[in-house]
């Protein structure tokens, strides 16, 4: 079997990207699985492809497991923790600009995956990410 997952675009437009994931395990989790696919994101005015993203907020609900969100590249860098059992919602545009992808060459794609920690049957994750799209 595998866990059941869903994903979501809330919203992509010309500066946003607003994506809800779900998990609920089967006691598999995911590793590295890709969540934001930054090809497939709707380009800008000028036609250009939007190249990568910045995490700017997220919003968790986490009962049973951790999920690691990370930058993709060909050693995953990660972006942020979020602990099992939490419902929180996080802002990172105000203070800093949000959260910038250093993730090093090779490999770097500009895509956010999710590996989960401490995946049981049972357990789940809902998390929707505000993203700031970057172009070139």
């Amino acid at each position: 079997m595998a866990d059941t997952v869903t994903s979501q675009t809330l919203l992509d437009g010309e500066r946003l990207v607003i994506q809800k994931f779900t998990n609920i395990s089967d006691g598999t989790g995911e590793t590295n699985v890709v969540k934001v696919n930054v090809s497939a994101l709707a380009k800008n005015v000028d036609g250009l492809a939007c190249t990568g993203v910045k995490i700017n907020k997220v919003w968790v609900g986490t009962p049973g497991m951790g999920v690691l969100i990370k930058w993709e590249a060909s050693t995953p860098t990660l972006a942020w923790a979020v602990p099992k059992d939490r419902q929180n919602e996080m802002h990172f545009g105000p203070q800093f600009g949000g959260i910038t992808n250093d993730a090093a060459a090779p490999g770097r794609t500009g895509n956010i995956t999710f590996t989960t920690v401490g995946a049981a049957t049972g357990a789940s994750y809902t998390i929707i990410l505000e993203c700031i799209k970057t172009y070139g």
